[in-house]
């Protein structure tokens, strides 16, 4: 077999149809466009969006104004007045909470300061508020604040135009 032997498939090469070759044919002189009209001018090429003229939706519809910042951090609250249950010198982090229905979600745990706290408790969560890690302290027990699985999801640091030649 050569290069010239091969041929395509049946029916996968179809013949273009040949239009606009004078009034006799079956698609001669208007071509299929029909008469007169914007459909027949440049062939009808008339983009999907265009709406005869009326402003389009894309004009008519309020924008949303705003920023949604994809680096945010967001973090599940749990108070200090809940801490409360926990007996004393037990270690709270985020699987102890989940396990008791505190959190019900999986994700980063932040320790707020509203309430009273009696017991001292080892606090491992992702982040602790400066009033809460004080009670906490002063109840005798330590707080340590843990990594969160993955990093931060910080964008790295750009310098200014001039510092980067």
């Amino acid at each position: 077999m050569k290069v010239h032997d091969l041929k395509p498939a049946p029916g996968s090469n179809p013949k273009k149809k040949r239009v606009a070759r004078g009034i006799g044919g079956r698609r001669g002189k208007t071509a299929g466009t029909g008469t007169k009209g914007q459909g027949t001018r440049g062939k009808g090429k008339i983009p999907p969006k265009f709406e005869g003229g009326q402003t389009p939706l894309s004009r008519r519809t309020p924008k949303l104004k705003g920023f949604k910042n994809p680096f945010r951090i967001e973090y599940t609250v749990i108070n200090l007045d809940h801490l409360d249950g926990f007996d004393a010198n037990s270690e709270v982090t985020p699987e102890s909470l989940r396990a008791r229905g505190l959190v019900h979600k999986h994700g980063l745990v932040k320790v707020l300061g509203r309430g009273e706290i009696t017991r001292p408790l080892t606090v491992r969560v992702h982040a602790v508020s400066a009033s809460a890690a004080e009670k906490i302290k002063a109840a005798g027990g330590t707080v340590e604040v843990v990594e969160p699985p993955g990093g931060t999801k910080r964008p790295p640091a750009r310098g200014n135009a001039l510092t980067n030649r």
